[in-house]
């Protein structure tokens, strides 16, 4: 029961270490179980490195002390830089204890009754290489072994090597030398051999990497962006994807493009229709780059002043409408379009205008006028923007004055006329020259008749 009270000893307080800190969730624990064997030869003379402490080291038959079961477990937790610390409790059944002289040839094995052998020990270990399937690691520790009821500390010094067949899963091959402080206890080595798992640390998202090595620990993610997520699986993470969940491209930093025309849905105005990016992913059929869906003509192109269509003509006279001040009379370009009043029209207009009768010394215009009058309106009207002048003569008869005024309202009376049938009031306008400008003798009658007269001149 003693022996059985000292093995339980090692158990809980390997146990113990075990939960004692598993709350540091970023340190990752190692747990070994395994089987173990005690060599006690050579004793030597009991000092730390005796000359013969390597002789027949592999000469298992002979020293070996090896118990064919769960016989070791260890734990240790990693410290960081390489460094680890941890605690092992092992028990074995010892029937080899080291050599005994003889008189007359080699020492003979030092056979023993059945003695049980219990250790726990404590070990700061080193691992040279980090992350690697072969691990290879130094340690230097002290604990305590017993041989049945006697027990001693001792100073121990660990080679090993782990082999790791996974992330978590390796197999562990260890070395320890024992010195004892005590002569009763021999120094001697303790070799094991087991399955190596390693666990610990967090991961609060629950993704399978370690909150140490997540970059998102609380959002569940993937190893390929260390931990952050990738909700739409298309390969960008969702902190640098514009449409995180929706599978894109990376050329639209992770944005779908249904149509294929190099625009994200996301900003495309068109987006089941293939189009063009300088128009927001619409189609533009006629190249005028006004999008189909807003052009009025989208097979012929045209301006966006006018809804995509070209602009007409419609008198066909090379002035477009919109800068067509005629659009329906063919005039010259000169002219903005309009017709331009030539020499003859001009001549046309006086001629017409010189058969203008008015009742003698009024301004009263005689209805036999009326024919002449309506023919000069519907020759204005032809010319649209273009100006004249009513202008009023008289003879020299009576006083310059009166004919100055009389002249005046004469070519007022023709110019009320013509803007009451139609002609714009804005292109008209009228002035008296009375007696100053005849064209004939004022001397004879036919010369007095020819110099009272209205004319129609295109303002100057």
């Amino acid at each position: 029961m003693k022996n059985l009270s000292r093995l339980l000893l090692a158990f809980v307080l390997v146990l113990g270490y075990n939960f004692a800190d598993a709350q540091d969730k970023n340190n990752p624990w190692q747990i070994t179980i395994g089987t173990n064997a005690v060599d006690a030869y050579p004793s030597g003379d009991g000092g730390l490195f005796s000359e013969t402490i390597f002789d027949e080291f592999v000469n298992v038959e002979d020293h070996w002390n090896i118990l064919p079961s769960l016989s070791t477990i260890s734990v240790s937790k990693y410290l960081g830089d390489g460094f680890s610390f941890g605690v092992a409790g092992s028990l074995n059944k010892i029937d080899k204890w080291g050599d005994v002289p003889t008189p007359n040839g080699p020492d003979q094995t030092n056979n023993v009754d059945d003695l049980a052998y219990y250790g726990i020990d404590g070990t700061i270990k080193y691992n040279f290489l980090q992350n690697t399937t072969v691990d290879p690691y130094l340690g230097v520790g002290g604990g305590y072994t017993w041989i049945d009821d006697i027990g001693a500390g001792t100073l121990n010094g660990t080679l090993g090597l782990n082999i790791w067949f996974s992330e978590n899963i390796g197999f562990t091959l260890q070395t320890a030398y024992k010195h004892a402080f005590e002569d009763y206890l021999n120094t001697h080595f303790q070799h094991s051999a087991g399955i190596s798992i390693k666990f610990g640390g967090t991961d609060t998202d629950g993704d399978g990497i370690y909150d140490k090595d997540d970059a998102c620990p609380d959002v569940a993610g993937v190893e390929a962006f260390q931990g952050c997520p990738d909700t739409d699986s298309d390969g960008i993470q969702d902190s640098e994807d514009d449409c995180p969940n929706e599978a894109g491209s990376a050329e639209l930093n992770g944005c779908p493009d249904s149509d294929g025309d190099g625009v994200a849905d996301k900003d495309d105005k068109c987006p089941t229709v293939a189009g063009l990016k300088a128009l927001a992913g619409c189609p533009d059929a006629d190249g005028d780059g006004v999008t189909d869906g807003d052009d009025k003509c989208p097979d012929t192109a045209g301006p966006a002043a006018n809804n995509g269509c070209p602009w007409p003509d419609t008198d066909g006279d090379g002035v477009l409408d919109k800068d067509d001040k005629c659009p329906d009379v063919k005039g010259t370009v000169a002219n903005s379009g309009c017709p331009e009043v030539t020499e003859e029209v001009q001549k046309t207009l006086n001629e017409y205008a010189k058969t203008i009768n008015f009742d003698t010394g009024k301004s009263s215009i005689k209805s036999k006028s009326e024919e002449v009058l309506k023919d000069i309106v519907e020759i204005l009207n032809e010319y649209p923007t273009s100006k004249f002048t009513v202008e009023g003569h008289t003879d020299s008869v009576g006083s310059e004055k009166l004919n100055q005024k009389l002249s005046e309202s004469r070519a007022n009376a023709v110019k009320d006329y013509l803007t009451s049938h139609g002609v714009d009031a804005t292109r008209l306008s009228s002035k008296g020259y009375g007696e100053s400008t005849p064209v004939a003798s004022n001397k004879t009658r036919a010369g007095r008749a020819q110099n009272r007269r209205v004319e129609i001149n295109l303002a100057k």
